[in-house]
């Protein structure tokens, strides 16, 4: 594999991390809300070295796997659609 394809998958991969992140957010704040109407309580766990996440340890790194995974798979896909197939939406007519 050469050094561009390399960089450019490491660059969706950590796309997909930066997503996951979001992903991730969107998800804590339905379970905080869901968490308060039924009057649960929650548990605040720190996994990642910072903050306090209420969400379990499982879904935190099931986020951030599946952000890793689905940036390298929207990579390889996106690489092969660029630099194999050029289709380029710029040489359309």
């Amino acid at each position: 594999m050469d050094f561009k394809r390399t960089v450019y998958l490491a660059l969706s991969m950590a796309l997909g991390i930066i997503v996951s992140y979001g992903v991730h957010a969107v998800v804590e704040l339905w379970y905080l809300g869901w968490a308060e109407t039924k009057g649960r309580t929650v548990v605040w766990a720190s996994h990642f070295g910072a903050g306090q996440c209420a969400l379990p340890w499982c879904v935190q790194y099931g986020l951030l796997a599946a952000g890793v995974v689905a940036g390298f798979l929207i990579g390889r896909v996106w690489w092969r659609i660029v630099y194999v197939e050029h289709r380029h939406w710029i040489r359309r007519k």
